[in-house]
């Protein structure tokens, strides 16, 4: 009879190996899941940080600095007044802009002294975005 002299690998070095290799693989989904949960995350919050109106010969002049604190950029496509599109005010800047993460800006309008606004009239400016949300706030005429 021939004797075997060829050894396997011991059962606790392949225990060893295969939790190693279960742990590696572990950690590299860990982190694919990680990278895919930052990715569909994102999402863009603009923060109005403040608006006040200043009276001006014949028009209102409004300034409203908005801020994205989110982490997705925004873009703003409309500005209304009082829940109507800002066409018949004066901006001094596009009603259509984008805003980066992280990033502020500064909008201007102005509105004409008619019989539409008054001294002491709240007015709501509102600013709507390309992913549908809405950013209002509140500002009275002086």
């Amino acid at each position: 009879m021939r004797e075997n002299n060829r050894r396997g690998i011991s059962p606790v070095i392949a225990t060893v190996i295969l939790i190693a290799i279960a742990v590696a693989i572990a950690i590299a989904v860990a982190f694919w899941a990680a990278g895919l949960t930052g990715a569909f995350t994102r999402f863009e919050k603009l923060e109005i940080a403040s608006a006040y109106a200043e009276s001006s010969g014949g028009s209102w002049i409004i300034y409203v600095n908005v801020r994205n604190t989110g982490s997705a950029d925004a873009t703003v496509t409309e500005i209304f007044i009082n829940g109507k599109p800002s066409s018949d005010a004066s901006l001094s800047g596009p009603t259509t802009f984008p805003l980066p993460a992280g990033s502020s800006t500064s909008i201007t309008l102005t509105l004409n002294k008619d019989n539409k606004y008054s001294s002491g009239q709240t007015i709501e400016i509102k600013l709507h975005t390309a992913s549908g949300a809405e950013y209002p706030k509140a500002i009275v005429l002086p």
